[in-house]
């Protein structure tokens, strides 16, 4: 197919320097046919290579934000990619009662811009359309260092469309799919924080669609607080200062940690600021502070939001 001989001219790909030559698929569908690829559909289409990853676009109703206007950054898995899926997994995705699962994994594949094979590289990780991150990385596989995307070999890169480029990777990678009370119920170090949220009638907003960002206080965390407190949080009396409380520990949308150190404070969903301040610790190593508590983990991505861990209970004024 003709993936098979841009993969070769690619052979050199996201390698230092990564694939500098004219490795595009679009100069080599216009000498082919005389004419120019109009987008990456077409572009993809004319390669043979992707037909489960196009059927599964249609199915998602993707197809219009592939052929628009972009600039739109596709790491694209090969139909033998999809066959590495579990027996049937496909097959369940295209039905139409999995429309909005097909259309998170797909655009999780789908970065914003025209990224080329350089820029790439520069990344630890990617902005996707789906919300969520995908982690860039250098692996040494089988003796021999190999760009990744998640779980993913990048196999080609910088096959370029009017509208965007492609780079072609080896596995379907997929995002994050519990959200953030699940993940949490998980951790087994939030259970004060999850017995919180309940009897303040939060768990519905940290389940629900909209993007969240969760300072999550451990269950050390709660145990710093003055004895009794918890227990009287919990009085269903109580619950107008608890959920204050709980969401002074939320922001909307979904705030990375390289954001969270260029802010001066965090517009909770109390609406009440949250001071940020950079610190180094006695090792010179920069600590991040949220009024006073340390954030001591960041990144948990979860499929509505992300979680950053936090050593104490902040508290609205």
């Amino acid at each position: 197919m003709l993936l098979s001989t841009i993969a070769v001219s690619c052979a050199v790909a996201m390698t230092t320097p990564p694939c500098s030559s004219t490795c595009t698929m679009s100069e080599t569908l216009a000498g082919a046919r005389g004419e120019p690829a109009r987008d990456i559909v077409e572009v993809a289409s004319a390669a043979g290579d992707f037909e489960t990853l196009l059927a599964a676009a249609k199915a998602a109703g993707l197809v219009d934000v592939l052929k628009s206007e972009g600039p739109l950054t596709v790491f694209a898995p090969t139909d033998a990619a999809f066959a590495k899926l579990p027996k049937g997994t496909v097959e369940t995705l295209l039905l139409p009662e999995n429309k909005g699962t097909l259309a998170a994994i797909l655009t999780y594949h789908v970065v914003p811009g025209r990224l080329m094979a350089a820029d790439v590289l520069k990344k630890s990780a990617l902005d996707t359309a789906n919300g969520q991150r995908a982690a860039i990385a250098m692996k040494t596989l089988d003796g021999e260092k190999v760009p990744m995307i998640g779980t993913a070999k990048i196999i080609a890169t910088d096959i370029e469309a009017p509208n965007g480029v492609i780079h072609v990777i080896d596995s379907v990678i997929i995002p994050e799919k519990r959200n953030i009370v699940e993940i949490a119920s998980e951790a087994s170090t939030f259970h004060t924080l999850l017995a919180a949220a309940k009897a303040a009638g939060l768990v519905e907003v940290l389940t629900g669609d909209k993007p969240l960002t969760v300072l999550a206080p451990t269950d050390e965390a709660f145990a710093k607080l003055p004895a009794g407190t918890v227990e009287s949080l919990l009085k269903p009396e109580n619950v107008d200062t608890l959920r204050k409380i709980l969401l002074y520990h939320v922001v909307p949308g979904r705030v990375y940690a390289d954001t969270v150190v260029t802010l001066k404070a965090a517009p909770t969903a109390a609406g009440v600021e949250a001071p940020i301040a950079v610190k180094k610790d006695a090792k010179g190593k920069p600590v991040v502070m949220i009024d006073g508590a340390t954030v001591v983990k960041t990144d948990i991505d979860a499929k509505n939001g992300v979680i950053h861990v936090i050593d104490s209970v902040i508290l609205p004024d």
